[in-house]
Order: C-alpha cells, then structure tokens, then sequence
C-alpha cells in the first residue's frame, strides 16, 4: 500500500476520530423486515436497542441504525415508514450507549428526522448523488457524512477508476450543499453492483483509494461475494466476513462496518498489531 498522509481527525458525537491509530468498528443495527443478513428486527425497538448495547459491550465504535433494506431486489419504502422504523430507536439509544449514532439512509427527509432525533452521523449508499439534499441536510447540522459509491445501474470502466469518479463526484455535491470534504468519509461500495471478481479486485487494490485524501469505510460483513467465493449461506460467513476485514485493514480501512461486532473486533486488532505497530503495553485481558 502506498504511504500517504492520514486524513484530519473527524469529531463524530463529540467523539475524536483519528486515523490511523487504530480501526474502528461500525455496527449494524436493522430495523427492516428484509435484510439481505437475515437480522432485521422491524418494528422491535426493544430488541434493536438490546443489540446496539451488546454491540458497544463486544467494541463497536458507533452503530449504524437502517430502516431500508438494500439487498438486490430491495423493496424501496415510503420516507414516513423508515422514520417509524428508525427514529424511535435512535431515540431510546441515546440514552443506552456512549457511542455515536448513524443513520442509515440516501433521503434527506429521513436524515433530517434521525439527526433531530440524535443520531451524530449520516450514512448514504448512494453518496449524495440520489438525493443531494442529504448532504446540505448534514451540513445544516453540522455533522459528518459516509458517502458510498453505489454502482447499480452505471456503465463499468474499472473498479477503481469508476470507484473514484463516483466518490469524486459525492465530493462535489457534498461541497455545493456545504459539506466540506473534511466532514466526508467514502465508502467504496463493496457488492453495491459489482460482479464477484470486480469485488475481490476493489479489495486488492482499496489502498489506491487513499489518493482521495478522506477516511476509507468498507462495509464486506455477510456479503454475497463471500457466499459465493466459499459457497456457504449468509448464517455461514463469519469466516469470510474475518478474511476481508482483516485485508481491508492491511489495504488502509479506517473503520469497517459489521454484523458480528466481538469477532471482527478481535479481527481488527489482530490486525491492527501488524498494520500498525503494536507493543507489550496494549495488551488486553
């Protein structure tokens, strides 16, 4: 991976976020009925909170809360419906955890409702280009934003030249709407429209992302790439989902986004120790 200059720290929550000390982790709470992992909890805010505790007990930095499932095939729902979904549970977290909140969303209206709920972060798979108010509503509140690149429908050049002009162009947007890019972290959207080779490649080659100069999240827990490489169910891939986070953490991720917050923890400090540095004084019981 080539060496190049860690981005700003970026205060998510009234939470320092520096990178390159360390990898932090995002975990994934849905509240859908059809999530693509098989862990949507829909309309049991009580059983989502209760995983977002055990999420920040096991080591996630903040968690990432989403009321549309994007899976292929996705069924799209109405904006009121993913603010019934998600906003009650945003609600009861900030009173649970002391982690940062995410929302998960590409419409400004649902952003707009979860952060006057108390979520601290956005989270759009689509980086701004469906709904380019996301990004003005973020800076309306001053906080900071993960734009994905989202192939879906687009024409394929190369994995990483059609990953970087996608992020690029989330940059714009971000900036016209007055989100300055030291507030963007990117996303480059691992099986968000890609075949199964062109994945594994944007794994091989993340490290070419640092030439944007923001923060790298990288979301592979559970994914069909995985199923596929190793031809196991979704409820089988933990496995997987260790082998790409480790990887991606060499290739320069700054937070990793995932279902099985203990094991991926233990994953990234692993990994971590040898990406990093590491010494005696570290050492955890």
């Amino acid at each position: 991976m080539v060496e190049t200059a860690q981005p700003q720290p970026i205060t998510i929550g009234g939470q320092e976020f520096i990178w390159g000390r360390r990898t932090y982790i995002m975990g994934v709470v849905n509240v859908t009925s059809d999530s693509f992992s098989g862990d949507g909890l829909a309309y049991d805010v009580a059983a989502a909170v209760n995983q977002a505790v055990r999420m920040c007990r096991d080591g996630a930095d903040m968690i990432d809360v989403g009321g549309e499932s994007t899976r292929p095939g996705f069924q799209p729902v109405p904006a009121d419906e993913e603010i019934h979904r998600t906003v009650p549970v945003i609600e009861r977290l900030l009173g649970e955890v002391d982690v940062p909140v995410s929302i998960d969303t590409y419409k400004a209206e649902v952003a707009r409702a979860a952060l006057n709920a108390g979520a601290c972060l956005v989270n759009d798979v689509h980086g701004f280009r469906r709904e380019p108010e996301v990004a003005a509503v973020a800076a309306e509140f001053d906080v900071p934003a993960v734009a994905m690149h989202n192939q879906r429908g687009r024409e394929f050049h190369d994995v990483i030249g059609d990953i970087t002009a996608g992020l690029v162009e989330s940059l714009c947007i971000a900036r016209e709407r007055g989100l300055p890019d030291e507030r963007v972290i990117v996303d480059p959207g691992f099986n968000f429209g890609w075949t199964e080779e062109q994945a594994l490649e944007m794994l091989r080659r993340l490290g070419e992302l640092r030439m944007l100069g923001r923060p790298l999240l990288v979301g592979t827990s559970r994914k069909s790439t995985i199923g596929v490489v190793l031809g196991l169910p979704v409820e089988d891939r933990l496995e997987g989902t260790a082998a790409t986070v480790a990887l991606a953490i060499a290739n320069g991720a700054d937070i990793v986004r995932v279902h099985d917050v203990k094991e991926m923890s233990r994953v990234a400090r692993m990994a971590d120790a040898v990406v990093r540095g590491w010494t005696k004084s570290e050492a955890r019981t």
